[in-house]
């Protein structure tokens, strides 16, 4: 069988289990089952199917009908322009924290702290951005630090990046000029509107933290002042309804300058405040 004949019934089979953008998905799990990259798909349409790309093929379109994410299927996202490992132990990287990515590297630093690190996507793309700068990602999941490990390593980025286990603050030392963190944010009373893919496949605790959304907050202001250096940036993905109370947690534990970022859609999407006094150390104390 050809690869173009494969497609078609694929991207049917698809858009009938209720998949939003079945030919986009169909597309990336047949260049997957080719081992080839996904823009070069159309190069190989014609191209004739071994027995195993066929039933590499069938098995990730099995997995997609269950709601599996495609980045769960093929292993690997793009985040940032960078390739990441993604499993069912990490989030999956949205390209809405590639917001929070942006505010990291618009200033320098060398001394990062990535709270909740999952895959390290937000880690490790700062520390390409940023050739001098070494960073810590924490995170409570030891599966999602074998992750992070693992794309450190393919990266390139293992002698700058050092990961341990963590309830937030609770193994760190020493002081930071920026620290970083897309927390679980999403209310007990939101998971049930959660599509599938990420209800159903993605780690719960990296999603919610329960209650109000805000629990991972609190801690993260509790404890980010002892952790900054003085003139140090804290920034946290925040869900589009949170920017206020978010800011109120952060006001109250004394820290200053604080502002609300928009995401690519115009939604609230990140949160910046910074530990008052100087900002010409930059991670040098």
């Amino acid at each position: 069988m050809k690869a173009a004949e494969a497609l078609a019934p694929a991207v049917a089979r698809l858009a009938a289990a209720g998949i939003d953008g079945a030919g986009r998905d169909a597309r990336v799990l047949l260049a997957h089952a080719l081992g080839i990259a996904p823009d070069r798909l159309t190069l190989h349409l014609q191209d004739e199917m071994t027995g195993a790309q066929e039933t590499a093929f069938a098995a990730g379109l099995v997995a997609r009908t269950a709601r599996q994410p495609v980045a769960q299927i093929t292993g690997r996202r793009l985040f940032w322009g960078l390739p990441f490992r993604v499993t069912p132990d990490t989030l999956d990287p949205r390209p809405e924290t590639e917001t929070l990515v942006a505010e990291a590297l618009s200033r320098p630093f060398l001394k990062l702290l990535d709270l909740g690190t999952g895959t390290g996507c937000i880690l490790l793309s700062c520390l390409k951005g940023m050739p001098m700068a070494r960073g810590v990602g924490v995170d409570a999941s030891e599966p999602a630090l074998s992750v992070a490990r693992a794309n450190a390593r393919d990266l390139g980025l293992e002698a700058r990046a050092r990961f341990q286990a963590s309830d937030w603050f609770s193994t760190v030392d020493g002081a930071f000029d920026l620290i970083v963190s897309n927390p679980p944010y999403i209310t007990e009373a939101e998971m049930s509107d959660l599509s599938p893919e990420v209800r159903d496949w993605e780690p719960r605790l990296a999603l919610t933290p329960g209650g109000d959304g805000l629990d991972a907050y609190r801690a993260i202001a509790r404890g980010a002042g002892a952790r900054l250096m003085p003139g140090g940036r804290l920034l946290l993905e925040i869900g589009p309804t949170q920017g206020a109370a978010v800011t109120a947690l952060l006001a109250r534990a004394g820290l200053a300058d604080i502002r609300i970022l928009p995401d690519m859609d115009g939604r609230d999407r990140v949160v910046v405040a910074v530990k008052a006094g100087p900002e010409d150390n930059c991670g040098c104390t």
